[in-house]
């Protein structure tokens, strides 16, 4: 991940872009990026999606993980601590044997 990190950190400040990648204008774009990655399923089943717009679909999901990567380096945030958090905290809200092959949400399980 660090070195993922480095490479896209070393694209943008070799075009000066950082100095435009505030906190609002990176998580703006992140979700754009995000909605355009919906819009190769829009009028689609996932099936056809991803038979007919997989390329599309790689493009867009590497945006969406360069503009997470560009945000949580702006805002000191290391990635992977963060998801290992939000697991502990997701495997407390979805223990095992109340939501294994359940997709009720956890304040209803």
């Amino acid at each position: 991940m660090e070195d993922l990190k480095k490479a896209v950190l070393r694209f943008r400040d070799e075009r000066d872009w950082g100095q435009f990648h505030n906190a609002k204008d990176l998580a703006l774009s992140l979700n754009l990026e995000a909605a355009e990655l919906l819009e190769n399923f829009q009028w689609k089943t996932s099936e056809e999606a991803s038979e007919t717009k997989m390329e599309e679909i790689k493009q867009e999901v590497a945006d969406v993980m360069m503009y997470l990567l560009l945000f949580c380096d702006r805002l000191d945030i290391d990635l992977e601590e963060a998801v290992r958090s939000k697991l502990l905290i997701n495997d407390k809200k979805y223990p095992v044997d109340k939501s294994f092959g359940n997709k009720t949400k956890y304040t209803e399980l």
